[in-house]
Formats: structure tokens, sequence, C-alpha cells
């Protein structure tokens, strides 16, 4: 008698602690089955009625009625709250849902392979200590020839080079250097600046030339900065962009009016050891012009050339591009093909 008296209760209590914890008709359905089933437990417990003592079934069988009864109403209860609390959460849902959130035969977009590119480069300069800079792609003559040292009577300045504007002095700049003046003039030494951007040149449009084009400037003022710096600055940028242990660069002389000395620096081809049609047979590509920059450049924005010095240098963007990415007409980067991007 004390046993089942003592399972009566157990199976009343877990029962319980089972409606308690339900969330969802499903559980509440599994709870039925497994106390009111066939072979539930409480079924079982009626079952056992019939192998009572007289005073036994008098005692036991209106609790294990009741128990059955009270079973019964607390899943009706339970199954009647769950259904409300789906009810208002379903109408939440609807209330909250936003008609731009799904948008059906929706196209998924790609990143272009300047993006890639200008995000790999920025974060390199950054891990050596440089500064994002930014400027207007619609320049004055005064930032993008007279305050970089070149002349009235150079040919960039000739309109068949140069978009110039109806505003009088104004043009569409020619390349990245005029960010490095506003650097210069606006921004304290020593100072470290990297600065991506679009250009802008009067080109017949081919294969290989466009009248936009990308480029990237670099350009470090400080005290006692020597050609040394601008050599093992490049080749430790060209190996982190190349993911090269090693990598030779070539230096050669050259001339541009904003630097004084000039050099040409080529880096060794990274795709092959004995010449390929990137480098042209040659083992070398062509890269970077950069130099010392010219005193006359610190002067015009207020840098005494006799304290600071400094590096410049510059690459195109797009023809990075076209050699990282084996990408043989530079017309793809702008037509807009969603096949061209799919491939980045």
């Amino acid at each position: 008698m004390f046993d089942l008296k003592s399972k009566i209760l157990n199976i009343k209590s877990d029962f319980k602690n089972e409606v308690k914890n339900a969330q969802s008709l499903k559980t509440l359905d599994d709870i039925r089955i497994k106390f009111l089933g066939k072979n539930g437990l409480i079924t079982a417990l009626m079952s056992e009625i019939k192998n009572l003592s007289l005073e036994e079934k008098k005692e036991f069988g209106p609790v294990i009625n009741q128990f059955k009864i009270s079973a019964e109403s607390e899943l009706e209860l339970a199954k009647t709250s769950i259904t409300k609390q789906l009810a208002q959460a379903d109408v939440l849902k609807k209330q909250s849902f936003d008609v731009s959130a799904t948008q059906p035969n929706a196209k998924q977009g790609y990143l272009h392979p300047y993006t890639h590119l200008i995000a790999e480069i920025e974060d390199i300069f950054i891990s050596m200590g440089y500064e994002i800079a930014d400027g207007p792609e619609a320049e004055s003559d005064e930032y993008n020839f007279s305050a970089l040292n070149i002349p009235h009577d150079h040919p960039a300045r000739d309109m068949y080079d140069t978009f110039w504007l109806d505003v009088p002095g104004m043009l569409m700049r020619t390349h990245t250097s005029p960010v490095q003046v506003h650097a210069m003039r606006n921004k304290p030494l020593p100072l470290a600046v990297v600065a991506p951007g679009k250009c802008y040149r009067h080109e017949a449009i081919d294969a290989s030339h466009e009248i936009i084009f990308m480029q990237c400037e670099g350009m470090l003022i400080d005290k006692n900065i020597s050609m040394a710096n601008i050599f093992a600055t490049i080749q430790t940028f060209l190996k982190a962009l190349f993911k090269k242990d090693e990598l030779d660069i070539r230096i050669r002389p050259g001339f541009f009016p904003f630097v004084e000395p000039g050099v040409e620096i080529d880096m060794r081809c990274p795709f092959c050891k004995n010449g390929c049609s990137v480098c042209k047979k040659s083992t070398w590509i062509e890269l970077f012009p950069a130099g010392m920059i010219h005193p006359n450049v610190l002067k015009q924005s207020g840098i005494n050339p006799e304290e600071y010095s400094g590096f410049a240098f510059g690459f195109g963007l797009t023809r990075l591009a076209m050699l990282r990415y084996g990408i043989d007409d530079v017309r793809l980067f702008y037509n807009g093909k969603t096949k061209f991007l799919e491939q980045f």
C-alpha cells in the first residue's frame, strides 16, 4: 500500500514538472502519450486498481481516478496557454516584419578587385605606421602642379593630357600627389601617409589605357630620412603584398620634378624565375617611381628642408591589380559586368 501511494506521488510530481516546462504543442502531446496513452503511467495505475483489495480500492480508486481527470484538465489548460502564446508571437512577428529585409530573386553582390587590393595595401602600410589620407578629385593647379615643382611649361599641363574644368585654375587631378601636399600643409611632423585614389588623364582608350585609373602614393617626412629608407619600405611592402619571404628590387635613376634624386624601382617578377609574359621575359617588372622629396616641394608647404627630409613614391594600382589578378584589359575594371566581378 505504501509503495502504491509513493508511486502515485512520484508520477504526479513528474507529470506536473513536465507540463510546467513544456514549450510546444508537440511536447504536450508527448507528455499526454507518456502519462495517459495506452501504455501510459496513469493508465497503468488505473489497471492496477482491479488487483487491489476492497479496502485499497476504496482508498486508491478515487485518488487515481481524480489524478487522471486533473491530468487531462491540466494538459488542456497548458495546450490553451501555449496556443495563445504562439498566436501572440505570430502577431508580433507580423507587426515587426520588415518588407525590405527579404527581396525575392535578389542578386548577390561582389567586391571590385580594386576594393580587395586597396584594403590589402592599406593594411600593410598601416602595420608599418602609415596613415591613410584622402583628398578631392577636382583639384587646383596649385596643388596638382605648382606645389609639386612642376613648371608652367611642363607637358603635363597641356590640355591634351589634363582634364581642365570650366572653373579657372581647376582640373581633375592627374595623380594622387596633391593629397601629399594637403597632408604636408595640414598635418604635424613627422608625417607618414599613403593615399590611394582615382586619377584622370586624357588618354586614347584601349586595352592598356583608360581616362580613369587608380594610383597610390606614399610619403614619409622626418629628420635624417635617406634613400635607404625608401628601399627598405618598398621591399617590405612588396614582400607582404606578394607573400614572398625574399623579393629582390632593382634601382635605376629616374627624373621626376617633385623628387631629387629620383629613381625607378623594379621588382623581381614574383611569377617566374626565367622570364614569362608578365615580365616580358626580363624577370623584372617596372613598378615604382620614387625619390627624395625635392627641397622646393618642402618649402612650398612650409617645411624647412635643412631640418627635415623625406621620400615619396607612387605606383599604379590599376597596373598592380592587372598583375595580381592576371587581367589583360584595363577596360574590364569599369564595364560593370557581374561575370567579371564574380571572379573576385
